[in-house]
């Protein structure tokens, strides 16, 4: 090839030189392996039977009141596609059914930041039975219409998630330390503590008898519950909550979370800046805007968001942004069953997630009454670990001898 002189003779001559003919045929292998993607047929709320009544717990944020643990009841939503795959989500309000069914058939499923958007304008939308439950299913089916889990098309690299036993009830010191054995004994390595007796003194008898049962081998975080007024709650204060993270420093606790009221962003960044325990919080926040200012002021150490209040999409943003600030993330409960699972996923693929939340208070409260309703639950490992599920999406299957087929 001989060039010539000035740059643009040489410029159209080495193009014609060097062009490569274009493509006259797909190769074969890539347009088997382009599909069309699914197309939404129809949205469903499917009934589970209520097999067994279990019992009752008075949870220690609900005071006075009674929490009944089943096996069975309540519901699970579908979204059905053209191509056969259905995606699975928790329960739904049936009030939002027909809306929410007019404007997804038809669609993409693929395009959930902008049917998160729109199906925002229903009423009553964000609530624990509101669109983060559809949110979740058009992910469910995402994983299955790419044949993966979804921990790993979020880019997951672990298999297994430490989870910590979550406490319902508020219980005597003796109670909670004989727990705290079982519960080590069968192989759990963290458990987190109600605390909010008459007390700071019976508050810290607990901690103690904790830790004098289970030594290093657990993990202790502590809860007061302080978020939110709620009426025969013994209500800290900035006093009792600085006093108390301090002795709750000396005993080796793992986090204090939610020790004053929820709105109080600048007390709790002040208490965060007078102790060195790590302050957890920001449960029940629906708002992004609030969590980027909850880390700009460093309020929390660890980030409790909710994926049935923020949805998907939303509460990775808030774990992204997070890994930025350098804070944890540690979801809140999940509401017991499938919300657990989606948790379970994120936290395989977030770097800056060290434990997953499990409501497990047994035996009335056992987490594995809820997990019923799956065919194939995730139980916990000889290493206290929760496995997590390797089917395509939540990897999940509903068991068929719960669904009330009417």
């Amino acid at each position: 090839m001989k060039f010539p002189k000035d740059r643009r003779s040489f410029l159209k001559t080495a193009g014609a030189a060097l062009a490569i003919p274009p493509l006259t045929k797909v190769p074969e292998a890539f347009a088997q392996a382009v599909k069309p993607r699914p197309k939404i047929t129809d949205v469903r709320i499917i009934p589970h039977k209520l097999i067994k009544e279990i019992g009752n717990i008075e949870p220690a944020w609900a005071l006075g009141r009674q929490s009944t643990f089943r096996i069975g009841g309540g519901s699970y939503m579908e979204i059905h596609t053209d191509q056969g795959l259905v995606g699975i989500g928790p329960e739904l309000s049936p009030n939002l059914l027909p809306g929410i069914k007019e404007y997804l058939v038809g669609k993409d499923p693929f395009d959930t930041e902008e049917h998160f958007k729109n199906l925002l304008t229903l009423p009553r939308a964000i609530q624990y039975r509101g669109i983060t439950c559809v949110d979740i299913a058009l992910w469910d089916l995402i994983g299955k219409a790419c044949g993966q889990p979804l921990y790993k098309l979020w880019g997951g690299g672990k298999d297994k998630v430490p989870p910590y036993a979550s406490m319902i009830k508020l219980s005597t010191p003796e109670e909670r330390a004989d727990l705290a054995v079982q519960l080590m004994e069968e192989g759990w390595q963290a458990i987190k503590l109600r605390l909010h007796h008459e007390s700071m003194k019976e508050d810290l008898r607990t901690v103690e008898l904790v830790k004098k049962a289970v030594g290093d081998k657990m993990v202790i975080m502590v809860d007061p519950n302080q978020a939110n007024y709620r009426e025969g709650y013994v209500d800290w204060d900035y006093n009792r909550a600085l006093k108390m993270a301090r002795e709750l420093e000396q005993l080796g606790c793992y986090w204090l979370e939610e020790p004053l009221r929820a709105k109080d962003l600048e007390s709790l960044a002040k208490l965060n800046r007078a102790t060195n325990i790590p302050i957890a919080g920001a449960e029940g926040d629906r708002i992004l805007n609030d969590f980027t200012r909850m880390m700009r002021d460093d309020v929390f150490d660890f980030l409790n968001p909710e994926v049935l209040l923020l949805g998907v999409n939303n509460i990775r943003k808030v774990a992204a942004m997070a890994e930025l600030f350098g804070k944890q993330v540690v979801p809140h409960n999940g509401n017991y069953r499938i919300g657990v699972i989606v948790h379970l996923h994120m936290i395989a693929s977030w770097p800056n997630a060290p434990y997953i939340e499990i409501l497990h208070d047994p035996p009335i409260g056992a987490y594995t009454h809820h997990f019923a309703i799956f065919k194939n639950p995730p139980l916990i490992d000889k290493d206290g670990c929760l496995p997590v599920p390797q089917g395509p999406g939540l990897g999940l299957e509903m068991n068929p001898d719960l669904i009330d087929n009417g």
